[in-house]
């Protein structure tokens, strides 16, 4: 094609609009597939946008500071022997023929409820192929939409898995003890219930204990395990950032408790503040966070330790931390075994896989192409 569209892209189920911030390329630049040209923020967080082509920028269409839909003609690559006047005529059908996505239209995967032994939980599934499946476990106090950057980027040729751990998001909020080891469980039964005799699994935080839990306990359901900001590693964790998440329900305070989570805090938005406070609204919610908490950072520690158990492991193991993490230090990623890839994420926090997508995405691709 000899003029190709950039539009808004749809990060997740619910985006529907996207505001974009900042370009970080001028008409006449040439760009690669994949290059970083844009900055983008939704009402989740801000997040780079990767040009899906390559070729050379004749146009940007849309300006910095406007929110546009999902969609929207955002930019145009074109050879540079492509006329202005048709570069110009395609925009101009490209406008006059684009009908705004419609608020709540739906559309897309939805999430469902599936039965997981005695629990109820929320799954999200996209992709298909021969590839084994993906699994995506989430941190404490988070839930499956925290995976909005990554469900889609591992789905090239394999089913990808996100899933509300018990006590979190639309799931039961029945949790047990809270302990690693009784989530990991609850984690089983949801692979059980999809029929996932073997899946790759990428953990944040929380999540990432689990997994590499079941990667030292059950290593025949596990082909790779990619662990982000995870625990587990170490025993130290910001045990204030824990109390306040558990406790804080004023939106001004607590958005400075979730901005420990990022490097750049402005990256936390007003309606990030607000899912977490209508979250923690749901009966039985702050009582199913608070005994995940006294399960596994009684006395302001870590209770599970598991880097012994990462060391043995004979699947591929990748270790993902954000250089700026002020929730789970990154230099429990230091002194691992040398078949452990580490990979360091500059200017990034606690939430890496959020606010440095591309880079974390490559990392978890090429650790899963280990285990295939």
């Amino acid at each position: 094609m000899a003029i190709q569209p950039i539009v808004m892209p749809k990060w997740g189920l619910a985006m529907e609009e996207g505001m974009l911030t900042k370009w970080s390329v001028a008409p006449g630049q040439a760009v690669a597939k994949g290059q970083e040209i844009a900055d983008i923020e939704t009402s989740k967080i801000a997040n780079v946008f990767e040009s899906p082509a390559e070729g050379t920028i004749r146009r940007l269409v849309v300006p910095e500071g406007e929110t546009v839909s999902v969609g929207a003609l955002l930019a145009v690559i074109a050879d540079l022997s492509v006329p202005d006047a048709e570069v110009d005529a395609f925009v101009e059908k490209f406008q006059s023929e684009f009908t705004p996505v419609e608020r709540s239209a739906g559309g897309g995967p939805r999430t469902r409820n599936i039965q997981a032994g005695d629990l109820s939980l929320r799954v999200l599934s996209v992709g298909e192929g021969d590839g084994t499946p993906v699994l995506l476990i989430h941190g404490f106090g988070s839930d499956l939409t925290s995976w909005l950057f990554t469900q889609e980027a591992l789905a090239d040729g394999r089913a990808v898995h996100a899933f509300d751990l018990p006590g979190h998001g639309a799931s039961t909020k029945t949790v047990g003890a809270g302990s690693v080891a009784e989530l990991a469980d609850a984690t089983l039964a949801v692979m059980d219930a999809l029929g996932l005799g073997r899946a790759h699994f990428v953990g944040h935080s929380l999540g990432g204990a689990i997994s590499a839990h079941l990667a030292a306990n059950r290593p025949d359901r596990v082909a790779s395990v990619s662990l982000i900001a995870s625990a587990g590693l170490g025993r130290e964790i910001n045990i204030d950032f824990i109390e306040g998440f558990i406790a804080e329900n004023r939106a001004r305070k607590l958005k400075t408790v979730l901005q420990n989570l990022v490097a750049d805090p402005s990256l936390i938005s007003a309606e990030m503040v607000d899912e977490v406070i209508k979250y923690k609204r749901l009966d039985g919610s702050e009582a199913a966070l608070r005994r995940i908490a006294d399960a596994n950072f009684a006395g302001g520690a870590q209770s599970s330790l598991l880097r012994d158990a990462l060391a043995a492991a004979k699947m591929p193991v990748a270790v993902i931390v954000g250089e700026e993490d002020r929730i789970i230090p990154p230099t429990h990623a230091e002194g691992l075994p040398s078949h452990i890839f580490v990979t360091r994420v500059a200017g990034a926090g606690h939430l890496p896989h959020m606010e440095k997508s591309a880079e974390v995405n490559e990392a978890i691709r090429a650790n899963i192409a280990k285990g295939e």
